[in-house]
């Protein structure tokens, strides 16, 4: 047995064996449901009404998209140009702590003081991978590990900072910053509800990102890298200053899911801010195939995976944690769902 790649993959194989991932997918959450003693098809039926049954199911699905859109766009940036970034959920940790700091110190109005937060949020997140994708390009070192290390590293300073510098005299003893002032936070899309500005701005930079990536000088350089850095280079691609603005991107886009966190929803900083966004990221982006509009897509799938698992958790009495295992399963089937539209098993 051999894989021998297809040269031009027919349209059928490219959308069957995804639709065939997906269909995967149901039977093994079906399977799930009955080990957990119920009964499938209301399984999924209370799933599919958690996530989009009424109005308050689908706002708060749009709302749990909206940091996964970010992160997922950032993992789908830098992963195009096979930069391996990991390290989101440091980064959106590092953009919602400049998120606090300006916004409870600077003391400007709402006007001056939401575009300073954001910008202040994106210059964070990009620093905080300026580093690994120097150490990568100066020195060779693997930014996999670099990049997954520094989750831990600004996990233990953040829970420095808000029980030392940052902590809130009035938060009763509990390891959480200030609050930001009421009119530096986004507003709220609907009135009563949770969803909020950040949602918008998820949207235009995903789509920003699909300009980029079609439409521009650097959006070439970057697929072109990703490809083959060797080719890139021999084509006179500077590709060590390709991968740092594509590292000083994708930081940024991550940075923004906890600044629209911190500014959108939460209003302060807190060591629990993030569930895994940033790893979530990741499943976002590799089952969007790293196509910046299909991250949107991806994430309002992810995202109402976990609040219909909320839902039906309650309804039904089966652990949320099928939820874990129904991403999981996708994600496995859509990598060998896209491992097979590129080639094919032979015999000898």
């Amino acid at each position: 047995m051999r894989l021998e790649p297809i040269a031009a993959p027919s349209l059928a194989r490219r959308l069957g064996l995804p639709a065939l991932a997906l269909a995967a997918t149901v039977l093994v959450a079906s399977a799930l449901a009955l080990l957990a003693g119920a009964d499938p098809l209301a399984t999924l039926g209370l799933i599919l009404q958690g996530a989009v049954g009424s109005k308050f199911a689908a706002l708060e699905t749009l709302n749990r998209a909206t940091p996964l859109i970010f992160t997922g766009l950032a993992v789908a940036v830098a992963f195009r140009a096979k930069l391996w970034n990991i390290g989101a959920e440091a980064q959106l940790y590092a953009g919602a702590l400049l998120t606090v700091v300006v916004g409870t110190q600077a003391g400007l109005p709402g006007p001056l003081a939401l575009p300073l937060m954001a910008g202040a949020a994106v210059l964070a997140g990009a620093l905080v991978l300026l580093g690994p994708v120097l150490l990568k390009t100066r020195m060779g070192v693997d930014e996999v590990v670099t990049t997954l290390l520094l989750n831990f590293i600004m996990a233990l300073l953040i829970s420095y900072l808000l029980e030392g510098p940052l902590k809130d005299p009035m938060g009763m003893g509990w390891p959480k910053s200030p609050a930001l002032p009421r009119d530096a936070r986004l507003p709220r899309l609907a009135e009563g509800l949770r969803l909020h500005w950040g949602f918008a701005l998820a949207l235009i930079c995903a789509a920003g990102i699909w300009l980029m990536q079609t439409r521009t000088t650097l959006g070439y350089e970057i697929r072109a890298v990703g490809l083959s850095p060797q080719a890139a280079r021999f084509a006179g691609i500077p590709v060590g200053r390709v991968l740092v603005k594509t590292a000083l991107i994708s930081g940024g886009l991550a940075a923004l899911a906890g600044f629209s966190e911190v500014a959108g929803l939460k209003g302060n900083l807190t060591a629990d801010l993030s569930p895994g966004f940033g790893y979530t990221g990741i499943i976002v982006a590799m089952l969007a195939l790293l196509h910046p509009l299909g991250v949107v897509v991806s994430a309002l799938f992810v995202a109402g995976i976990f609040v219909g698992a909320d839902s039906m958790s309650r309804a039904a009495g089966v652990p949320t944690y099928i939820a874990d295992m129904l991403l999981a399963t996708a994600l496995l089937f859509m990598v060998l769902a896209l491992l097979l539209t590129r080639v094919r098993v032979v015999r000898g």
